[in-house]
């Protein structure tokens, strides 16, 4: 049986106060220090928690770690979770969010070894090809700076509009120098984006969370991110000072080993792409 826990984010948010309080009264400050318990790590439901558990459950034990899985549905608190000790590790994110999330939170998160690719995707139920889009159609796009830079690069390189020059991971629609169908973009959270094609015309959508919902990044997007120089592979993280735990290490090996990378191979087709 899986320890998978699968919890809302309100629980986790309590769940991780609790400890944290525990925490500071043991004179613990993180799980990462109990180096005789689990290694615990929160992930995102999908692909991060599948193949984490398929480590658990095909890997770990023969590499002597004891793994434990906990799924966030959200993009914070896995973050803070590891800051304060409730969790040993996280695997969910990339090195732009990563960087932005540490700047605005004041926390202390490091990157152990990136595993994966999920290429961002734009969707529609509207339109089968992007330049179908009609004048003034509404695009969703995710609401947190990192994820919606992303986004409007993405419809930059399919044509649908023109950044300025440089914006970078800083861009926001106001960084628009041409957009020739006058598209109108609703921002909302990147867990909703898939909810949010009934509603709109085109969202620009995660892997996970794509996946998440049944669609097909390989298959379905309109327009799909390439690999190729791609900064937004997801990784294993730890708060600094735990990159060097036994578990960690164990784990990282663990993760980019040729079973994983078939494992990934296998199971996603093409919508996640191994990064080793």
């Amino acid at each position: 049986m899986r320890n998978t826990a699968k919890l809302t984010t309100a629980v986790l948010a309590a769940g991780a106060l609790t400890l944290g309080l525990t925490a500071c009264g043991s004179g613990k400050d993180s799980a990462s220090l109990d180096a005789d318990g689990p290694l615990v790590v929160a992930a995102s439901p999908t692909p991060h928690a599948e193949i984490l558990n398929f480590v658990k459950d095909k890997l770990a034990k023969k590499a002597g770690l004891d793994l434990e899985v906990k799924e966030f549905t959200d993009y914070i608190t896995p973050n803070t979770a590891t800051e304060d000790g409730s969790v040993g590790a996280n695997y969910f994110q990339n090195q732009p969010y990563l960087d932005d999330f540490n700047k605005k939170r004041g926390t202390h998160i490091v990157p152990v070894v990136t595993v994966h690719l999920e290429p961002l995707g734009l969707y529609s139920h509207k339109v089968e090809k992007a330049d179908a889009l009609k004048s003034g159609a509404t695009v969703a796009v995710p609401n947190d700076a990192v994820n919606e830079a992303r986004a409007l690069k993405l419809l930059a390189e399919g044509g649908l509009i023109t950044l300025k020059d440089g914006v970078g991971n800083e861009a926001t629609p106001r960084d628009i120098t041409k957009n020739p169908k006058d598209l109108k973009f609703k921002e909302v959270e990147a867990a909703q984006t898939p909810r949010s094609l009934d509603d709109v015309d085109a969202a620009v959508v995660n892997g996970n969370y794509a996946i998440s919902a049944g669609l097909k990044p390989a298959e379905d997007a309109l327009v799909l991110e390439s690999p190729k120089n791609n900064p937004y592979g997801n990784f294993l993280a730890v708060k600094e000072g735990n990159e060097k735990d036994p578990r960690v290490k164990k784990l990282a090996k663990l993760l980019t080993s040729p079973e994983v990378k078939k494992f990934i191979e296998d199971k996603y087709q093409g919508s996640v792409i191994p990064s080793f």
